[in-house]
């Protein structure tokens, strides 16, 4: 019985935890019909629905639940134990799963991932790129990154870039158009280029600080993009004010495509932080990416 259901067993856990087959079945390399069809076999076997499905989603039932809830703990305990028999090995290796936002990943990460990966070969690396405030745990990352402020009181936080400063930018041309804004709350009148939060469907409020007390502006325009590049390419393009890490607009200040506005108002946020679960136990290659990341 547990040979014949034990890879069953195991394909129902990847799709209760991604609630959709489509993404289950990309996880473990199978066809959608060939996953759910091992899903009906293994609901006739155990003569119990497990999942309940609808067009749009997939949920464990009741008997489903309590099926993970049983299985979980075995499964983490035969994953540690495979984890350490590959760290007995002289050559580090692994896969690694990180999600990060899209200024963090071309900023920090990207440039340490590619030296990285060269030195390490059997090391496998997968970045989702995603400007939300994903659940790393829920998500089955082994970790993210957040600005310092963003992470949890109950995440291991390791330093990995400086304190990071935002800055409001807008062409030459455009400034010529409308005018300077000289306070936040003067931005009400100005074309502003805004960003969507991904984990709450919101416009993200532009954030200041004057005489220590924290301003949130919500700002508005023709155009909303959560790209920064594309942000950085609309303001140089003079459809509007744009609010960005300082860094990135640097080279086009410098070369006047861009002018800095509202320069006393920007405030200094903690720098990213990789951050991940205490209670995890890692990998070789895990701990070679954190020392190679890791900012002293």
């Amino acid at each position: 019985m547990l040979k014949e259901n034990f890879n069953d067993l195991l394909s129902f856990m990847v799709v209760a935890r991604e609630r959709s087959f489509t993404r289950a079945a990309a996880q473990l390399g199978v066809s959608q019909s060939a996953l759910s069809h091992a899903m009906r076999n293994l609901e006739a076997r155990l003569d119990m629905r497990l999942l309940t499905r609808t067009t749009r989603s997939v949920a464990p039932t009741e008997a489903g639940e309590q099926l993970i809830m049983r299985l979980s703990p075995h499964l983490l305990e035969m994953e540690q134990a495979l984890t350490a028999l590959r760290n007995m090995r002289d050559i580090p290796a692994g896969n690694i799963r990180i999600t990060a936002g899209e200024h963090a990943m071309s900023a920090v990460l990207w440039p340490v991932l590619k030296p990285f990966m060269v030195q390490y070969p059997d090391i496998n690396v997968e970045m989702t790129i995603d400007n939300g405030l994903t659940d790393i745990v829920d998500g089955r990352f082994d970790a993210g990154v957040r600005l310092g402020e963003q992470v949890a009181k109950d995440m291991i936080a390791v330093r990995i870039a400086p304190d990071m400063r935002m800055a409001v930018v807008g062409s030459p041309d455009y400034f010529a158009r409308y005018g300077e804004p000289q306070t936040p709350e003067q931005l009400a009148d100005h074309r502003c280029i805004n960003m969507r939060l991904p984990t709450r469907g919101g416009l993200y409020a532009w954030e200041f600080v004057h005489e220590g007390e924290e301003i949130r502006v919500r700002v508005e325009g023709q155009l909303i993009l959560n790209s920064l590049p594309q942000r950085l390419d609309a303001a140089q393009a003079g459809l509007g004010l744009a609010y960005v890490p300082e860094e990135t607009a640097q080279e086009a200040i410098d070369r006047g495509r861009l002018v800095r506005t509202l320069e006393a108002y920007c405030p200094v946020f903690d720098g990213y932080h990789l951050y991940y679960p205490s209670r995890r136990q890692h990998t070789t290659a895990f701990a070679l990416l954190v020392a190679a990341l890791r900012r002293n």
